[in-house]
């Protein structure tokens, strides 16, 4: 779906099917156990569906609001959830600091979404209701979490490196980083 689509919009500049699955879907569900218990997950800026697609299938018990403010992009979103028949997921096209605002699910994630420093101003709202966010990142992430030290200390968030890994082929190191209210 998303090779026949990106003929027409820009989702992805990722092509080769073995790049596509390696970088766009085991990168999304590697750090699959980091979500396991959480009830529900919001994927902010989801783009082509990722991650929160590829988390939906392996986490079945888990619900998903998929995130995306490119109507474009929503309507991709949904036709591909349809398609799989994901119960669990709902594709909302609003921009996830909007939608923070008034929901309070108990993860917020998202891929490439924006550097930490502005991530904490972007997902404050998750942060009063308690909720860890799950950024991926690559290899540089702890050069992020020191760029974004003063705003997080502003605002009492802590920022760590929870999980790292590598993807097959040489295909790029990822990090997932956890901000959370800092609870000292």
């Amino acid at each position: 779906m998303i090779v026949e689509i990106n003929e027409v919009m820009n989702l992805t500049r990722i092509l080769n099917p073995r790049e596509a699955a390696i970088k766009h879907v085991l990168d999304s569900v590697l750090p699959w156990r980091l979500f396991l218990k959480a009830r529900h997950v919001a994927d902010a800026g989801t783009g082509a569906g990722f991650p929160g697609i590829p988390l939906a299938l392996v986490l079945p018990e888990t619900h998903f609001t998929l995130l995306e403010a490119t109507q474009k992009k929503a309507r991709f979103v949904e036709a591909a959830v349809a398609e799989l028949g994901l119960e669990n997921v709902e594709v909302v096209p609003q921009r996830a600091e909007e939608w923070l605002h008034k929901n309070d699910p108990e993860v917020v994630t998202g891929r490439a979404v924006a550097p930490l420093v502005k991530a904490i101003v972007l997902f404050a709202p998750a942060f009063k209701s308690g909720a860890r966010v799950l950024l991926y990142k690559g290899p540089d992430a702890e050069l992020e979490i020191a760029e974004a030290a003063a705003e997080a200390r502003k605002r009492q968030i802590r920022c760590r490196v929870i999980s790292r890994y590598e993807l097959p082929d040489g295909m790029g190191a990822r990090t997932v980083v956890e901000m959370a209210r800092d609870e000292r």
